[in-house]
């Protein structure tokens, strides 16, 4: 077994919760899940499919929230411990680089990045049609919307928390009006986050097995490792019940990010507990976000249920990714640059 680590920050107070005895997997569910239920503020049915983030010293989040009109927004939280949270009852106002409001129709599934002490937010909006939105912030409390960075259809925009050869690297998937049949993730690049080009496919659909088999998507943003940069990633099959979320791990390229080292053949989490199996849309598991702590190697993984709760579940980095090499299984081309 690989002796791994984390390239990062201390987290002393990232949430924790030993795994059981009787757990096999590398991954294991925090006892007290869902930690966030139904209804949890007012004028909000359901938050899910989430993004946290240390800040100062206590945790931020950025929670996809569906009001009781049915439309999702975003909405800010806070946490001392990461597990516990207060939300806000009002949607983030964003505003455009020359301070006019700049409020998108709709906002969801974000993901929170901090890169050179600015912190941004990548959320699916509309744009004529689903694409991704970018705002930045530094402070949460001034939040600058910029221009869209993608034309319409794409979505599940994941940033790497670093610059890689002084540029910005996106995750993203692009697809069609309808559920997603492309159903593979890409990397671009940007100078300024304004211009992006250099695309890559990094990723493909598929493998062996049946869980990944219609299509896969960024989730959390990607950790830096002594290995290579650990990507949790969600990965989606079309049953005779319908779809089904389950979360896979996957190891990229250091410093060429669109070449897979190694690939989980096998989902890490499935819907197996009642509020991933049972809520507003059956059988999801999603992953949005993790806290790491680099001393120990302790990560949470925060991921959205059935659309309508957020689970936290826990793993090391030593576990995992010693899991993803000993279960390796490499789709497609995965392995090369994407250069195709």
């Amino acid at each position: 077994m690989k002796d791994i680590k984390i390239i990062g920050e201390k987290l002393n107070n990232v949430p924790w919760q030993d795994k059981m005895n009787n757990c096999n997997s590398p991954v294991w569910r925090y006892s007290n899940n869902p930690i966030i239920n139904r209804n949890p503020v007012k004028n909000i049915s359901r938050i899910f499919n989430s993004a946290v983030m240390p800040y100062n010293d206590k945790f931020v989040g950025v929670f996809r929230a569906e009001t009781i009109n049915g439309c999702p927004h975003l909405h800010l939280g806070w946490s001392i411990d990461g597990l516990n949270w207060d939300i806000d009852e009002n949607r983030i106002n964003f505003i455009d680089e020359d301070r006019n409001a700049y409020q998108p129709q709709y906002a969801y599934d974000p993901r929170l990045v901090k890169i050179d002490n600015v912190y941004y937010i990548i959320w699916c909006t509309d744009f004529c049609g689903p694409t991704l939105g970018i705002a930045k912030t530094e402070d949460f409390k001034t939040f600058i919307r910029m221009e869209n960075p993608f034309l319409p259809f794409n979505r599940n925009g994941v940033l790497f928390p670093k610059k890689i050869n002084n540029r910005f690297i996106l995750l993203s998937r692009p697809s069609d009006s309808g559920h997603t049949p492309f159903g593979d993730i890409f990397l671009s690049e940007s100078p300024d986050l304004k211009f992006w080009g250099q695309h890559r496919h990094v990723m493909s659909k598929g493998g062996k097995g049946w869980w990944q088999s219609m299509k896969i998507g960024g989730g959390a943003v990607p950790i830096e490792t002594t290995e290579g940069w650990l990507l949790f990633y969600h990965g989606v099959v079309n049953t005779c019940n319908g779809y089904v979320y389950s979360m896979g791990a996957t190891l990229l390229d250091k410093e060429e990010p669109s070449r897979v080292k190694y690939r989980s053949e096998n989902y890490i989490l499935t819907p197996e507990e009642w509020y991933e199996e049972r809520g507003f849309v059956d059988n999801v598991i999603f992953p949005c976000a993790t806290l790491h702590d680099a001393e120990t190697g302790r990560i949470a993984i925060y991921y959205g249920a059935a659309d309508t709760y957020v689970g936290v579940a826990f793993t090391t980095v030593t576990d995992i990714i010693n899991y993803i090499i000993d279960n390796n299984e490499v789709i497609d081309g995965d392995t090369d640059i994407g250069k195709i």
